[in-house]
């Protein structure tokens, strides 16, 4: 069948009767006939409240008829051709068409050739994906279903959802808990993510920096946007990190003794076991599992110690490894925070799944050529993670949560002024 276009010789109402006759075989093309034929009487009667009657006068018209011309639409399968008429002003000034420009901000092939992308389907069979090859519809020169128009439509879509993302004001989340981790996406890049937890337990990206290193100038630039967009330093909240010495010094330069940090006990336990031979992996797995199920805080540290101890002879690096840090691997244990809670609030896990889904929606990127198209290719699949972000399982405990980080700032707080007026 020839491409559908609407005009004097063919018009739209023949092609959607003709697909109504065989429409047992052609039920696509009946749909797209019908479509166009309804834009067509939108158009028709958009004029007509404009310009009035054809041939009539009379001071209520805005406008005058100025024949017809050929434009295109953008629909999920590719832009098609349609007849639209031309309105001029009494002042030769061209006039809208309200439901014409309708149509085209609608930009359903952009809002497709996204979704596509995100899903893994590669530019250059982006119009497999949404014509048949055998089907009835062709796709035609100037269809907008090329690589490098599909790939025009990602870039421009992209761009702007990033641009709202990273500007959309935070203040009103009532974040709790707040996770960030890099990505390595490059040898020489890095991007910096951050996702929030609100006291109903919901998960919520929030920001997203890049760097050539996990630094803590690249950390800096991330809390620094959060902060600009709403996020209040005096309000305590939990920061749980994988480790970077980085991540914690500017956590702690920016909110001080409003945040209480907790390093990723997952990451830390994987990093100790894969240094030591196979042959001790068992014991020092039962020791840490041991330590993070325990609900004394002091107790909890003692037995880690020991650990660090046993192993000083022979891993003197490895026992090095396990008491850096050690207060802030135990910090949702000094919380007193209850066990289901405090198991989803020790790990990364959150943010780590999220770092899954950017892999998977990058995957058929093979160069990285900026880091804006960094940016903008993980900041679409942050969003596209978030649609299937899931309450946090113990969220009902997360009051408790709020009640133990406004007393560990207190306590901070009452700390710092003792040694201030000791040292006076």
């Amino acid at each position: 069948m020839n491409k559908f276009t609407t005009s004097t010789a063919i018009p739209t109402r023949a092609l959607k009767l003709e697909a109504l006759s065989n429409i047992s075989a052609s039920f696509e093309s009946f749909c797209l006939a019908s479509g166009l034929e309804a834009l067509r009487e939108m158009m028709d009667d958009d004029a007509q409240a404009i310009c009035g009657p054809r041939h009539a006068r009379g001071r209520q018209r805005r406008a005058h008829r100025w024949g017809k011309t050929k434009g295109k639409i953008g629909f999920h399968g590719g832009k098609v051709e349609i007849e639209r008429p031309r309105l001029r002003s009494f002042d030769g000034k061209e006039q809208s068409v309200p439901s014409w420009e309708a149509a085209v901000a609608e930009n359903w092939l952009g809002k497709w050739a996204m979704n596509q992308m995100l899903i893994n389907v590669a530019t250059r069979k982006f119009a497999r994906s949404v014509r048949l090859p055998e089907g009835d519809l062709p796709a035609p020169a100037g269809a907008g279903l090329s690589k490098s128009a599909a790939s025009r439509r990602f870039v421009a879509l992209s761009a702007a959802r990033m641009k709202d993302w990273m500007t959309f004001d935070v203040a009103g989340l009532d974040l709790l808990v707040i996770q960030i981790d890099g990505i390595h996406m490059a040898e020489d890049l890095i991007l910096v993510a951050a996702i929030g937890v609100d006291a109903r337990g919901d998960k919520h990206p929030l920001g997203l920096a890049e760097g050539a290193t996990e630094n803590a100038a690249t950390v800096q630039a991330l809390i620094d946007n959060l902060v600009e967009r709403g996020l209040d330093p005096a309000v305590p909240r939990l920061f749980i990190i994988d480790g970077a010495k980085a991540l914690s010094k500017a956590i702690c330069r920016t909110f001080g003794d409003a945040a209480a940090i907790q390093r990723c006990q997952i990451h830390k336990a994987r990093n100790i076991v894969e240094r030591l031979p196979k042959s001790l992996h068992a014991s020092v797995r039962r020791v840490l599992r041991q330590a993070w199920e325990l609900d004394d805080a002091d107790k909890a540290e003692k037995l880690l110690r020991n650990l660090a101890r046993r192993l000083e002879r022979d891993w003197a690096g490895v026992a090095g490894s396990i008491l850096e840090g050690i207060d802030e691997l135990l910090t949702v244990t000094r919380l007193c925070l209850p066990k289901q809670l405090r198991r989803s609030l020790a790990c990364t896990n959150i943010i780590e799944n999220l770092m899954s889904t950017v892999r998977r929606v990058c995957r058929n990127v093979k160069r990285w050529r900026s880091a804006s198209m960094a940016m903008r290719w993980t900041a679409a699949a942050m969003q596209e993670a978030a649609k299937g972000f899931r309450r946090l399982k113990a969220h009902k405990q997360l009051p408790t949560l709020r009640v133990a980080l406004e007393a560990h700032k207190t306590k901070n707080s009452h700390g710092i002024l003792a040694c201030q007026a000791n040292a006076a």
